[in-house]
């Protein structure tokens, strides 16, 4: 019987920790010989997005495990409204740098188990016009002020600007 209630406790922490990210690729970018620093980054993203002045928006930073060791660690920039948030990551690789973004959500644990119920799923799940619009204003909103703090740093270092296509919001469901 124990191990049935470690095996469920095993079952509820996976279910309250884990996060479902949009199953459309993230944006990235990768600079080439370009070294800044992370935070520098993090707090120009925050400016950024600050003017736009979002409503019910929280900055914080979180740390995600880099691989399976769980030995290091990454840290990102999480962008949060609601049960709506992006992390923005920007560290150094090789001999360059790369920024990327990731949309996901977090619903709260009643509505995943509400949601889990066939029955009650398409109810669950049903949104406003208000609510999609206002969904797709802060996707747009943090893409925009992301994109904003790196056109600071390119041209504070000579790099050349992001082009229109490298500047596209990934087309993000939902």
């Amino acid at each position: 019987m124990l191990w049935i209630t470690v095996i469920a406790i095993f079952f509820l922490i996976f279910f309250l920790i884990n996060r479902s990210v949009d199953s459309q690729r993230p944006w990235h970018k990768g600079f080439d010989n370009l070294n800044f620093s992370s935070d520098e980054f993090y707090k120009s993203c925050e400016d950024a997005i600050k003017k736009r002045e979002i409503p019910g928006i929280s900055f914080s930073r979180v740390e995600y495990f880099e691989d399976g060791t769980m030995r290091t660690k990454r840290e990102y920039l999480h962008v949060n409204r609601g049960e709506y948030h992006y992390d923005i990551c920007a560290a150094p690789f090789g001999s360059g740098f790369f920024i990327s973004s990731w949309y996901a959500e977090k619903p709260d644990l009643i509505r995943k188990l509400l949601g889990s119920i066939t029955i009650l799923k398409s109810f669950i799940e049903s949104r406003t016009y208000y609510q999609i619009d206002t969904d797709y204003m802060f996707k747009s909103f943090v893409h925009t002020g992301m994109l904003e703090a790196i056109d600071e740093l390119t041209t504070s270092k000579g790099v050349r600007a992001l082009t229109e296509f490298e500047r596209r919001m990934p087309d993000i469901k939902k």
